[in-house]
């Protein structure tokens, strides 16, 4: 999906307030999620996903499918921020899960201060207004209560330390404590450096092979490709606001190619799969830039209030739309929605009598 931008002219009048703009290059994410499931060896439905990313499950949700959800999550945060900033030190540890390192020393540090004692005159101000050596009942009673709650709050926080030990503990079973994730991502960083001076595609090519044969990240491979995209996309191969769909264009390839032993054999794999990418998104978005001019032609004397528009813009942003999701983005019924999917003329993709969605053609 390299150079996924065209520009679609207005069918009619009615299509001037809603003027030709880029294709989205929103619903190539949830196509190059399922692909990255795929490749990794598990299946997941594209309905299933949409549907799931917007929390309309027809079903109770598969690991599987909460990973897709993960990829395509990612994919978004990547392409909403500047290029490069997935693989900059604190875009990685955000995508990695880590977090703002900061904030957590502040919150240790606001932890740590909770757990001073307090004194009898920190309680009333000081010892503002006693004086030496008088005996004010009022500040013993204070001071006892504060004892206790010193007391309560040192229990909660040793009753905190233990469960995040359990915690470790049931790691232990998902996760290999002998995996170091920090050595091998140092050593992938230094793979990154060799290869800086180097044609772009070819930076892309050797810092995915470099990630999966590191094996960075335990329990997400599919971090490595989108660093790929995201190197290409630094490069200016790719628009400012799009990700390379690296895996639609692997999962064309024989799994034995992508994982040769010859480091030769799965270079040549990954250009393969990115030149495959370009040909499907090339294809796609013709696909895309054709159905678009079909259905705005239904918008010839329409209303300038017609709902019509606005369903045409969400039809091109997703590979499927349900009645619960053209109802509550258009705001109208589901009735309603129903209808006016009607007269749009969409396909019915499921074949099912309920929980039915809808796509272009």
């Amino acid at each position: 999906m390299i150079g996924e931008w065209a520009a679609v002219a207005p069918a009619a009048d009615l299509g001037r307030r809603h003027q030709a703009r880029p294709l989205s290059p929103r619903r190539m994410h949830f196509a190059d999620a399922c692909a990255s499931l795929w490749i990794d060896g598990e299946l997941v439905h594209l309905e299933d996903l949409v549907l799931h990313d917007a929390s309309l499950d027809v079903r109770t949700p598969t690991d599987e499918l909460t990973i897709a959800r993960d990829v395509l999550r990612s994919r978004r945060r990547i392409a909403a921020q500047a290029a490069g900033w997935a693989l900059s030190s604190d875009g990685f540890r955000r995508l990695r899960g880590e977090g703002s390192r900061g904030g957590e020393a502040g919150k240790a540090a606001t932890a740590k201060n909770d757990q001073l004692p307090v004194t009898g005159a920190e309680a009333i101000g000081g010892g503002e207004g006693v004086e030496p050596g008088t005996c004010d009942p009022l500040a013993a009673e204070l001071a006892a209560i504060d004892a206790v709650l010193a007391r309560s709050d040192a229990a909660i926080a040793e009753a905190k330390t233990s469960r995040r030990g359990t915690a470790r503990e049931k790691e232990s079973l998902v996760y290999d404590l002998d995996w170091d994730e920090d050595e091998r991502l140092e050593e992938w960083c230094t793979v990154l450096m060799e290869a800086d001076g180097l044609p772009s595609v070819l930076q892309a090519i050797i810092a995915l092979d470099a990630w999966n044969d590191l094996q960075v990240l335990q329990h997400a491979p599919w971090l490595g490709r989108l660093l790929a995209a995201e190197t290409l996309r630094q490069a200016g191969l790719t628009t400012a606001a799009h990700l390379a769909t690296v895996n639609a264009g692997l999962k064309s390839i024989p799994v034995e190619r992508r994982r040769h032993r010859a480091r030769d054999t799965r270079l040549l794999a990954i250009v393969y799969g990115i030149i495959a990418a370009a040909e499907l998104g090339l294809k796609e978005h013709d696909r895309l830039a054709l159905a678009k001019q079909m259905m705005e032609r239904r918008l010839v004397g329409r209303r300038s209030s017609s709902n019509l528009p606005d369903l045409i813009e969400l039809v091109m942003s997703r590979p499927l739309v349900s009645a619960g999701m053209v109802a509550e983005t258009l705001k109208v019924t589901p009735r309603a929605a129903l209808r006016i999917v009607e007269e749009l003329g969409l396909r019915e993709m499921t074949g099912r009598g309920r929980f039915r969605a809808w796509g272009v053609i």
